[in-house]
């Protein structure tokens, strides 16, 4: 019996435009008449889940950040309250910037309630090769700090996810190096010019697995979506993982099913026949 869905958002529930086609937004209200909760789990802050998709009553939980923060959506009126937090160590963010500052990246850092973006590193998403569709939606996600890169990690009270866009080979290499040294991160992207980190303790696989704990569910009873590298744990821990027609390979290896693509509505039409 299906009792949780996972889904992952960019060229997942969300096509490369950044729309929720009708018939994914019409498996929303078939899910929660079947009293199926929809999960978001995304490398988005909470603050980019689509309002659609936040805010329809299937939805009470959410995974951010690549699996470090899960939040309750509905716990309050002022809004989205983390119930699970794995932060990054703060050393262990100014040792890796230490390693990687004179490459051209971004360095954005995730806190509970924002991404923030220093003002050093912001000609970055005019450089990165990033498709219009996508460089919008991450600046619409990202406060611009008025400082270094250097400043707004002293100022942060805790850091959960470092997002590193790279211009060109070189910068990438370097922040695989630097992370593949520290045993304490673990890096995996969404897209091709990014670097994901988190604590090695936070995958989306993880946050899955906690969050059923905290509910009570099964991870059998769990079907899953996901399209990227970070989604590949997300996948090896439900019952059921499900890549995209549009995943990459490595991705549909680690899953269970195939789905028909983001572009067709693959995770309506794959859930159709499971909660009709």
């Amino acid at each position: 019996m299906v009792k949780l869905v996972f889904v992952d958002m960019d060229d997942t529930f969300v096509t490369p435009d950044k729309v929720i086609t009708p018939e994914n937004l019409r498996i929303l209200d078939v899910a929660h008449e079947r009293g199926v909760q929809f999960v978001p789990c995304t490398g988005r802050s909470v603050r980019g889940l689509p309002p659609q998709l936040r805010d329809h009553p299937c939805v009470r939980y959410a995974v951010c950040s690549g699996g470090a923060l899960v939040y309750d959506l509905r716990s309050n009126a002022q809004g989205p309250a983390p119930l699970h937090r794995v932060p990054i160590r703060k050393d262990v963010v100014r040792s890796l910037y230490e390693e990687v500052r004179e490459q051209r990246i971004s360095f954005d850092l995730t806190g509970e309630d924002a991404v923030f973006a220093s003002a050093d590193r912001w000609p970055v998403y005019w450089e990165a090769p990033l498709d219009e569709a996508t460089r919008e939606m991450v600046l619409a996600q990202r406060l611009r700090f008025e400082g270094t890169t250097g400043e707004l990690i002293e100022q942060m009270e805790r850091i959960y996810r470092i997002n590193a866009l790279f211009v060109d080979d070189a910068g990438r290499d370097a922040v695989w190096r630097g992370v593949d040294a520290r045993p304490e991160l673990c890096r995996t992207s969404s897209i091709g010019v990014n670097v994901e980190i988190t604590s090695a303790a936070a995958t989306k696989g993880t946050a899955l697995a906690w969050l059923c704990g905290h509910l009570g569910v099964s991870p059998a009873d769990v079907v899953a979506f996901g399209d990227s590298d970070s989604d590949v744990s997300m996948l090896e821990a439900a019952g059921d993982g499900v890549a995209m027609g549009n995943a990459r390979p490595e991705v549909k290896a680690a899953a269970d099913h195939v789905a028909p693509p983001c572009t067709e509505s693959g995770v309506a039409r794959y859930l159709e026949p499971l909660l009709g």
